[in-house]
């Protein structure tokens, strides 16, 4: 095997490739320095297959007898960038040039355990102990470089994986000769010294994407892209609602064309064909009759179902005493927020690609957990999950919803079945029927403040979704939060799959949170800035809010609404403390809400790759207008209404403002992910630059021309009964 061939494995597939499991694979490497390392508890979590005990690794690394490094993780890139950063964290500890780092992600008979990429966990989890695994190897060749030049270690030093003397910068030896001819393996028990911020030289300057190149040209190979021998193309049979039961099923007229095949294991009902468009004809000609529940809500009734529904909620967070907060309250005030369903809307729809070969089975699949799969798959199907390798090569957008890998799942039972490798790729209306959707929610809060802008009171109460982004970071002595995501009879408020969205729930307490304080500042005739400053006393928080204040120009107005447009959201994900300001322009007329500008400041920490930082932001943002502007799933029942982008709006060119990244210098704090934080506060940035330049307060998201030009009305109600 050699380095060209190991490095290509991510997007190959070829199956004769590395037909080897990954200890033989590990054993068939005659040399090299080999660093393993643990991240998380993989040293004594159980393994996913036979309840051992995994390796006490989950990540490792290589250098090779050509110099080149390689990282096997099992994280994968959802096109965020962890693909850089990772490769930028290692090449800096190692002191080797960037372009000799590969990364081997996400295969599953290659890559040592990993639970899953989310939650913007893989900068500030892996990338530590990446780092000084990083820094283990080097100390391991300054060590054999020593004995090879025969000085001591500290004369040495190394620059572009080139160990030389310091004395006599002629004396060298690189890293490829280092290894050449010998196989040393290290386990990373203790951390060693990584180097300082001012000794770094990749980690904080700013990179393209490594795999930019292959995206550009084309070159770089998702699920859909992969083609094996004998592959044919699933299309699956959708029911019209979630809950249906089928009655009848009709396929004959499928038999009348050539080479189609029918395909059903239970409710699961697909067509095969070689070629993916004679499929897609086919499955319209299967008849079936279904059974479809009778619809309890809807799109426009859930809020009020949720809420009349609720069982006894569960109070996460409590300080003080709400009945004294109220007492000590000069105004208490009370509204209620509201939030649809929403769909991740990747770009890549779910696919996947399956293929026995004996009792082998290889996967390609579009996934942010491949090594979950295995389990799932197993379990279905009834084979040992050490029989089944997953690869997950590029993968076109997750936000959470791939995750659950139903398509994986789906894809490996027709291949089974069928005797032939099977390829699925959901359409786009499969997406919208089968993914998980953000959740639909109801958010209450009761607050109250002093003569002097104190928040005294603050009850805060969430219907159909988590707390995430709930937790306060305002100073408030009397305060309680209670979820209720269950029913009076214990069932479960949706009626179809919700789960992970970006920042999962934050970005609607995000959203309840910041139009409720911003209510508050008017009330209390204080400037949204100065209240704001008023309520927070956490350094980090009030740090990001003056700098994002700088770089917008922020000047509080003589009145409120300015007319301006502006608005500001503060919000705080996975340790990150961030905050919006943004300028909008509303069309009276129509409702048509443009968004001019965004400023987005964060305290990220440790920045990685800033460039990598900037294109995050940018695509959170984007996203954001998305769900605070158009984005909502119409249903009726369990019957989804929207199956198609010519109904499910997504932010279009057009709509992209000026974004700004302002990021505050934290360097000596350890990296923080980013890849959710800049989305949680856009629907609330957005309602509040609204209420700013109209006087119209948004008290539901998405705000749909209709919503704004209905709040417009009410306001115009509003001041001719106060006149």
């Amino acid at each position: 095997m050699n380095e060209d061939e190991f490095r290509v494995s991510e997007y190959d597939c070829n199956t004769d490739l590395y037909p080897l499991s990954r200890r033989e694979f590990l054993q068939s490497i005659s040399s090299g320095i080999i660093i393993f390392f643990a991240v998380g508890e993989a040293s004594t979590a159980k393994g996913q297959s036979r309840g051992k005990k995994r390796p006490d690794f989950n990540a490792y690394l290589r250098i090779g007898e050509d110099g080149r490094v390689a990282c096997f993780t099992g994280k994968v890139e959802l096109g965020q960038g962890a693909m850089t950063s990772l490769a930028q964290t290692l090449a800096d500890e190692l002191d080797v040039p960037l372009e000799s780092v590969d990364m081997v992600m996400g295969d599953t008979a290659l890559c040592p355990y990993d639970a899953g990429t989310w939650g913007s966990q893989t900068t500030p989890r892996f990338g530590p102990v990446l780092r000084a695994a990083g820094a283990e190897a080097r100390a391991v060749l300054v060590g054999l470089a020593a004995v090879r030049l025969k000085v001591p270690k500290d004369r040495l030093d190394v620059k572009d994986g080139v160990v030389f003397d310091k004395t006599q910068k002629r004396r060298k030896v690189t890293y490829a000769q280092l290894a050449k001819g010998k196989r040393i393996e290290r386990r990373l028990e203790q951390k060693p010294q990584v180097k300082a911020v001012s000794e770094l030289n990749i980690i904080g300057k700013p990179h393209n994407r490594i795999d930019a190149l292959e995206h550009v040209t084309g070159k770089a190979r998702f699920t859909g892209d992969i083609r094996v021998a004998g592959m044919v193309y699933a299309k699956v049979l959708r029911p019209p609602a979630h809950g249906a039961k089928l009655k009848s099923l009709d396929t004959s007229a499928v038999d009348k064309i050539e080479g189609a095949q029918v395909v059903r294991d239970g409710d699961l009902i697909a067509v095969l064909h070689k070629n993916p468009d004679v499929a897609e004809k086919a499955l319209t000609k299967i008849k079936a009759e279904y059974d479809v529940p009778e619809a309890r809500f809807d799109d426009k009734s859930v809020f009020d179902y949720f809420v009349d529904n609720a069982g006894d909620g569960k109070v996460t967070q409590k300080g003080g005493n709400l009945e004294s907060g109220q007492k000590l309250a000069k105004e208490v005030v009370e509204e209620t927020y509201l939030n649809g369903y929403v769909s991740h809307a990747t770009i890549e729809t779910h696919s996947a690609l399956a293929q026995f070969e004996g009792n082998n089975l290889t996967v390609w699949a579009s996934t942010q957990t491949p090594f979950r799969l295995p389990q799932q798959i197993a379990g279905e199907l009834g084979i040992p999950a050490e029989n089944i390798r997953v690869i997950a090569p590029f993968v076109g957008g997750g936000f959470g919803g791939k995750i659950y890998n139903g398509q994986a799942v789906q894809a490996a039972k027709l291949a089974k079945i069928a005797k032939r490798p099977v390829q699925l790729v959901w359409t786009r209306a499969d997406e919208f029927f089968y993914d998980a959707f953000r959740p639909a929610a109801v958010v209450k809060i009761k607050s109250g403040f002093t003569n002097s802008g104190k928040i005294v009171l603050w009850d805060y109460s969430i219907y159909g979704m988590g707390s995430r982004g709930a937790q306060l970071f305002y100073d408030v002595p009397h305060h309680r939060t209670t979820v209720s995501r269950k029913l009076r009879n214990g069932d479960g408020m949706h009626l179809f799959a919700t789960g992970a969205w970006r920042a999962p729930d934050n970005s609607t307490n995000s959203f309840a949170r910041e139009s409720h304080i911003d209510i508050m500042a008017v009330k209390a005739k204080m400037d949204p800035l100065e209240f704001r400053l008023n309520n927070v006393t956490d350094e980090r928080m009030r740090r990001v809010l003056k700098a994002g204040a700088d770089r917008f120009g922020w000047t509080p107005a003589k009145k409120a609404p300015s007319g301006r447009g502006f608005g500001i959201a503060c919000g705080s994900d996975i340790n990150v403390p961030v905050v919006l300001f943004a300028e909008v322009k509303v069309d009276e007329r129509t409702g048509k809400v443009q968004v001019k500008r965004v400023v987005c400041a964060q305290d990220l920490g440790l920045v990685i790759n800033p460039e990598g930082v900037s294109l995050q932001v940018e695509g959170g943002v984007t996203m954001g207008l998305g769900y605070a502007l158009t984005e909502e799933v119409h249903f009726k029942g369990g019957r989804i209404l929207d199956l198609s982008f010519g109904t499910y709006k997504l932010p279009r060119f057009s709509w992209a403002p000026q974004v700004e990244t302002v990021l505050i210098k934290a360097d000596d704090s350890d990296a923080k992910g980013c890849g959710e934080p800049p989305i949680i506060c856009v629907g609330g940035v957005i309602a509040n630059a609204v209420y700013d330049a109209t006087g119209a307060r948004l008290f539901q998201i998405p705000m749909t021309p209709e919503r704004v030009r209905q709040a417009l009305a009410s306001r115009a109600q509003h001041e001719v009964l106060t006149t």
